[in-house]
């Protein structure tokens, strides 16, 4: 992968910086701390997520470090002691972190990654895990439903002009890829990270020539394997597609090229593609694919293959790449325990008069339990760090907020979600290939009940506390606090 390595070390909120400081002058600086990071809602009311990002995580953490123009900045502001500033000139990240992969169906309320860390490395690395976490999972969350509305149709990332900045096109497309998508328009996210790219022309191809033929044939003369030609600059039906049959004909044809597309980026797509392909099939174009665009999303891709719409490949550019229906993912980072001078773990739990932002305290663990007759997964369980589930023997789960919901799995398998990453500030996972993370998304899927991964009402997968991690939480509850 081409080095595009950046100091990001002070993309963070200021805030953390700020309460690094108090930690340092109040002898906090090496208390050992643990932070969940979570997410409190599905996007689009959806049943499940797909989290991503993991990869610029750890890239993140390795490169992190204070240059001395960073220290001149923080010097400037007048806030900081000079003993903290020197303390950073040395700063690096000593702890462990533990994470879900990358390409994982994860649910609200389950940690995705577990920060243990001094105090002063765990609060600063806060801002830059978020971000990355909300916002590759939320588009790899979007691509998984687009994907899927397409029942195996290819769909393509063309979103770079329309997203948030060039990160957001980049890695947007990283994170459409590992959710399903075939290619991306975006040219480096190919180069940097192997998304492949594709694209053929604009309608300015079109328009710089005499006339439309004239432009196909160039096109089709060029790039005879690639040859995928966009019909709709004037009129679809009687001028784009009887001119891109004919550059067909004159220029593929007698090279014995059969392979080739047309695509519309406007009109009645329903209508349109029923006509080009009758069209193009009358013409002995069997072969040639219909390609799609124009401001779709999985609800419209639905609806165009129930009409049955003769499409064979999806453009979808903003409603992906910003996730436009829903942009916001709600992952936070919130304190969970303190680690005592003798070892001791003791639990931290927020309290909210909204009964959604309670935290669940403690070190932990998750399990998936999954049917060993089916492979599907029926629920997850949320248990101290140190509890075992042995999956030989009956295992009672119950609903956190309405305990008398209680169901006994008997044949299953337990797996733990959170893999180790760093311990002791180095780097222990062999990260996956943009390949391999792309495959375990697909894996994840099937493993996954179809219930829970439709559109409307989706069945509510069951994120389940342990009994002592229950006990301990209610405990916290009770005496309002840790």
């Amino acid at each position: 992968m081409k080095d595009i390595s950046r100091n990001l070390t002070m993309l963070c909120d200021f805030y953390e910086l700020t309460m690094a400081n108090g930690y340092f002058k109040t002898g906090l600086t090496d208390r050992i701390v643990y932070f969940d990071v979570f997410y409190r809602s599905n996007p689009d009311n959806g049943g499940y997520a797909v989290v991503a990002g993991l990869e610029q995580i750890v890239e993140y953490i390795q490169a992190l470090h204070f240059d001395e123009d960073d220290i001149t900045y923080l010097r400037s502001k007048k806030l900081f002691d000079e003993a903290f500033l020197d303390y950073l000139r040395n700063f690096r990240f000593t702890g462990d972190i533990w994470a879900v992969p990358e390409g994982t169906y994860v649910f609200p309320g389950e940690p995705l990654m577990i920060v243990r860390a001094p105090a002063i490395q765990a609060q600063f690395i806060e801002t830059y895990v978020l971000m990355v976490i909300n916002h590759e999972s939320l588009i790899a969350t979007k691509a998984s439903r687009l994907t899927r509305a397409a029942k195996g149709r290819a769909v393509s990332e063309f979103g770079s002009r329309r997203a948030q900045g060039a990160d957001a096109a980049m890695l947007g497309a990283r994170a459409a890829y590992i959710g399903g998508v075939n290619n991306t328009a975006c040219t480096i996210s190919d180069e940097l990270y192997g998304v492949p790219a594709s694209g053929t022309m604009a309608h300015s191809w079109v328009q710089m020539f005499d006339d439309e033929l004239t432009a196909f044939r160039n096109y089709c003369t060029i790039y005879p394997h690639n040859s995928t030609l966009l019909i709709d600059t004037y009129n679809v039906l009687e001028s784009g597609l009887p001119n891109a049959i004919r550059a067909f004909d004159e220029i593929l044809k007698p090279q014995g090229i059969t392979k080739c597309a047309v695509r519309i980026d406007s009109g009645d797509i329903a209508y349109l593609t029923k006509k080009i392909r009758r069209m193009l099939d009358e013409a002995g174009w069997y072969d040639c694919k219909i390609v799609v665009s124009n401001s779709l999303d999985e609800y419209i891709i639905r609806e165009l293959i129930r009409q049955g719409t003769e499409v064979d490949a999806f453009g979808v550019g903003e409603r992906l790449i910003t996730a436009k229906s829903d942009p916001v993912f709600g992952g936070v980072y919130k304190l969970c325990a303190i680690e005592r001078e003798d070892g001791t773990i003791q639990p931290k739990i927020k309290i909210s008069e909204n009964v959604g932002k309670i935290t669940t305290p403690h070190f932990k663990k998750v399990y998936r339990l999954r049917g060993r007759d089916t492979g599907k997964a029926e629920a997850d369980l949320i248990c101290l760090h140190d509890e075992v589930i042995d999956d030989t023997k009956p295992l009672e789960i119950f609903d956190p907020q309405n305990t008398w919901k209680r169901k006994t799995l008997t044949n299953f398998t337990a797996t733990e979600l959170l893999v180790p990453i760093f311990k002791n500030g180095e780097l222990v996972y062999d990260l996956p290939s943009l390949e391999e993370i792309r495959r375990h998304c697909q894996e994840e899927r099937e493993g996954m009940w179809e219930e829970v991964r439709r559109f409307t009402n989706p069945h509510n997968y069951y994120v389940d506390l342990s009994q002592k991690l229950w006990d301990i939480k209610h405990a916290l509850l009770n005496r309002r606090g840790g």
